[in-house]
C-alpha cells in the first residue's frame, strides 16, 4: 500500500491553534518519531484517564508498543492517543508571557490490535528492539515462546496523526517590550549518550559489543 507524503486530517489532529506551528508532512512525523524511543501512552482504564510512559518501535504504516500480558494499559480495541516530544530548548523573551519551548511532538489517534499473529509478533517486538538499540536483536538471546506467551503487542495506525514543530527566537522582538532592554534569545538543550557502564557481575575482559560502544558520546534525539 502507497502512503501520501500528506498526513490526512481530522477533528482530531487538525490544528486550532498555533496552526504555524502544524505540519501534515509525513516525513516530519517519521524523523519525530525515529529520533525518540520513549512514548506515552493515553489509555482510559476503569472510567479514569491513564497516561503510561513505554518504549516503541515502527515501520513505515504503524507503531508498536508491548508490555505484561497482565497490563490493563494495554487491552486492545479502546481508543488511544500516543505521544512523542523532543524538546530543543527554552524561548526565553522579554516578557514572561512571550516565553515559550522549541519542541517537535507527534500526536498518534486510534484504536490500537492486538498482535497476535507470531510472525508479526516477533517483528514487531525486533523493530522495539532495534528502535532503541540498534543491532541488540541480533546480539542478545531472543525471547522464548514463553516470553512471548507473556508478552502484549499492540500496533498503532500511523494514519491518523498531528505534528508541530516549534524552532526559532522569541516573537516578541519588534514590539514594545524590546525597547526594555532585556537579553532575549533561547537556551538550546541537547543530550547525548555516555560511556557503556558494565553490569558488575560481567566477566573483566568482557567488552562492550561495537554497536553499544559506539554510540558513546552521540547524540541522542
Amino acid at each position: 500500500m502507497t502512503y501520501s507524503p500528506r498526513l490526512p486530517e481530522s477533528d482530531l489532529t487538525r490544528h486550532s491553534r498555533l496552526r504555524e506551528q502544524g505540519s501534515l508532512d509525513r516525513a516530519d512525523l517519521d524523523a519525530i518519531l525515529d529520533a525518540g524511543f520513549v512514548c506515552h501512552l493515553g489509555v482510559i482504564v476503569d472510567g479514569r484517564p491513564l497516561v503510561v510512559p513505554t518504549v516503541y518501535g515502527r515501520d513505515e504504516r504503524q507503531l508498536y508498543v508491548h508490555g505484561s500480558v497482565a497490563s490493563r494499559s494495554l487491552a486492545a480495541d479502546s481508543p488511544v492517543c500516543v505521544t512523542v516530544t523532543h524538546v530543543d530548548g527554552l524561548v526565553l523573551a522579554r516578557s514572561v508571557f512571550e516565553h515559550g519551548v522549541n519542541y517537535r511532538s507527534a500526536m498518534i489517534h486510534g484504536v490500537p490490535r492486538k498482535v497476535t499473529d507470531p510472525a508479526e509478533k516477533l517483528e514487531g517486538l525486533r523493530r522495539l528492539t532495534e528502535h532503541a538499540t540498534p543491532g541488540q536483536w541480533d546480539y542478545a538471546r531472543r525471547p522464548s515462546r514463553k516470553e512471548l506467551a507473556a508478552t502484549t503487542l499492540l500496533a498503532l495506525s500511523l494514519e491518523e496523526a498531528s505534528v508541530k514543530i516549534r524552532t526559532g527566537a522569541p516573537d516578541d522582538g519588534d514590539g514594545p517590550d524590546a525597547e526594555l532592554g532585556l537579553w532575549a534569545g533561547t537556551l538550546p538543550l541537547t543530550s547525548a549518550w555516555g560511556a557503556p557502564e558494565p553490569d558488575p557481575l560481567l566477566a573483566p575482559d568482557l567488552a562492550a559489543p561495537a554497536h553499544i560502544a559506539r554510540r558513546e558520546g552521540t547524540r541522542h534525539g
